[in-house]
């Protein structure tokens, strides 16, 4: 399995537009964040989680030249406001992008791309097949994935395992029956937005107290706003399995 962070920055991105903090204002290439997302090429497919307002740029960072699918966490626009670039995959595939989704997200992806599903449609748009997913296993070509319900403050969201590996994020609270689903990872990436308390994402102290729960082998925490610091400073807070995810961090392991 090879997983490439495209991004883990938060729904604003760092630097923020118009901040002067030291963060938004490093030189550090690390403290540089587009919106969270990763790539995740197993078993011979690639797929993507989270298609954010940066997903075209990212595409083309990552040199990504196919994809067989995007799986989608929640309905909020920094995780699917990038869809319409799926155009070019459109193109080059010559088939649908396929989407997977909860009936919620995938009813706000109809309304916000509401061009897409109109029953005129207008050339040159982007082409989705949109599958409907729940809390339960589902397969890819072959590759299962196993959702993991968690809470974004009262919006439910999903993270995803495949194999021995786990990406949530965007996530507050979590009941016990789904962190069963987390034990023996090897990788364990999770959201952490900033070192004080938030409403609806885990901070650095309750993101570090979850994987010394789950005890993953390694962890790397994404979704990171100009609030948590220069990276070269809070790397130093870490344990040892523990690392902040940047743009562009590639982790190859076995699945």
């Amino acid at each position: 399995m090879k997983v490439t962070f495209l991004g883990t920055g938060t729904s604003q991105g760092v630097p923020v537009v118009a901040c002067r903090c030291e963060v938004c204002q490093s030189a550090n290439s690390r403290d540089k964040r587009l919106r969270s997302s990763v790539l995740v090429e197993v078993d011979g497919i690639t797929l993507v989680i989270d298609a954010g307002p940066d997903f075209r740029q990212q595409m083309l960072n990552a040199k990504v030249y196919s994809i067989d699918g995007i799986l989608l966490t929640h309905e909020h626009y920094d995780h699917i406001a990038g869809l319409d670039d799926i155009r070019a995959f459109n193109w080059v595939q010559k088939r649908p992008t396929d989407i997977y989704a909860e009936q919620r997200v995938q009813a706000s992806v109809k309304k916000i791309f509401s061009y897409v599903f109109a029953g005129k449609k207008y050339p040159g748009i982007p082409q989705m097949n949109l599958h409907e997913i729940e809390n339960a296993p589902f397969d890819i070509g072959g590759t299962q994935i196993l959702p993991v319900r968690g809470m974004h403050y009262k919006l439910p969201v999903l993270g995803f395992r495949i194999g021995g590996f786990a990406y949530l994020t965007d996530i507050k609270t979590i009941e016990n029956s789904e962190l069963e689903k987390l034990k023996g990872l090897k990788v364990l990436v999770l959201g952490a937005l900033r070192q004080e308390e938030h409403l609806s994402h885990l901070h650095l102290n309750a993101a570090l107290e979850l994987i010394e729960m789950l005890e993953p082998q390694k962890a790397y925490l994404t979704h990171v706003s100009h609030q948590m610091g220069l990276y070269g400073e809070i790397s130093k807070l870490l344990p040892n399995n523990v690392e902040f995810a940047y743009d562009g961090l590639v982790i190859d392991f076995e699945k």
